[in-house]
């Protein structure tokens, strides 16, 4: 697990290529930002990345489940995404996760 600051906890990112976790740690680290800016309760964020192995020929094309949660004032936010590209699945994720609050 890799933790970025106190409250961001990364799972199953370990087997990533460095120049890619780079820019996951920006991109979540922008959207922990925003949230913690907007809300003054935000305790945690965490994603769970778990690869689905369904084309082991193509590295670049490897499917993957991204789940994340969000926990405001001790209130969870859940939200999942599966898809071929890790930077979207990412965006797209944490994009729900902030709909969810703003309900």
């Amino acid at each position: 697990m890799i933790e970025l600051g106190g409250n961001i906890k990364l799972a199953g990112f370990n087997d990533i290529e460095p120049m890619k976790l780079i820019v996951v740690k920006k991109m979540v680290g922008t959207y922990a930002k925003k949230i913690s800016d907007n809300l003054s309760e935000f305790q945690e964020l965490s994603l769970h990345l778990k690869p689905i192995h369904d084309n082991p020929d193509k590295d670049d094309n490897i499917k993957c489940e991204l789940q994340a949660k969000l926990i405001i004032d001790g209130k969870p936010f859940n939200s999942e995404i599966t898809d071929y590209n890790l930077f979207f699945a990412i965006d797209k994720v944490l994009a729900r996760l902030m709909e969810e609050v703003r309900k």
